[in-house]
């Protein structure tokens, strides 16, 4: 039997000491593998074009193009990695911004390294990562007027609110797709609907929309 594929990662840091520092945590893990480093967004868009990681961990505060620049660009450029954020600023506003331009988790960098680890290991198998102490603030990104949300819930089909419900969970796109019988495109077509008809921009700020709303 072959051995299972080796997730990607792609480090984003302006601090080559912290790169070296994740690199090596990294390399605790049998199953990751960094294929690059990146000291600016410039490069890192670069490299993920290039070497397409499955997961880019990305710092907020860097010269030039910032890390919610990055993130944009990553995005608008169809890059199909998940990025989580990486960073020592836990303001509301950076949190907010990241979660509403698409990131797929946000970490903070004074986590123990065992404790960042497991993390970043969940973030490579599709599940939303946080930071315990920002529940708070990712609960004011994506709330909404009550009855707006009552109305958007309702025109979910049966099968996105199955999705839904997964998400909430943490749930990969692998493991909703073994739990409802469908294939992991049918997944992503659901996630992609109900973000649209949520207006929400990642399945983060969907797993904590639904979890806000009862929905588990």
């Amino acid at each position: 039997m072959s051995e299972p594929a080796m997730t990607t990662v792609l480090i984003v840091d302006d601090h080559p000491l912290f790169r070296r520092g994740v690199r090596q945590l990294l390399e605790m893990d049998g199953d990751m593998e960094c294929v690059g480093e990146a000291a600016d967004g410039e490069t890192a868009l670069a490299l993920a074009l290039e070497r397409t990681p499955q997961l880019i961990l990305l710092d907020l505060q860097m010269a030039g193009m910032d890390g919610l620049a990055t993130l944009r660009a990553l995005h608008e450029a169809d890059v199909p990695g998940r990025v989580v954020m990486l960073t020592v600023s836990d303001s509301d506003e950076d949190v907010i911004a990241a979660l509403r331009d698409g990131a797929d988790g946000y970490l903070l960098k004074d986590m123990d390294p065992e404790e960042m680890l497991e993390r970043i290991r969940a973030a490579a198998a599709g599940e939303m990562v946080l930071s315990d102490r920002l529940t708070r603030v990712l609960a004011t990104a994506v709330a909404g007027p009550k009855d707006r949300d009552a109305a958007r819930l309702a025109s979910l089909t049966g099968r996105e609110h199955d999705v839904l419900r997964a998400l909430a969970r943490g749930a990969s796109n692998k493991v909703i797709a073994r739990q409802l019988s469908v294939s992991e495109g049918t997944v992503k077509v659901h996630v992609k609907n109900l973000l649209k008809k949520l207006g929400l921009r990642s399945r983060v700020q969907a797993a904590v929309w639904a979890v806000n709303h009862g929905l588990r």
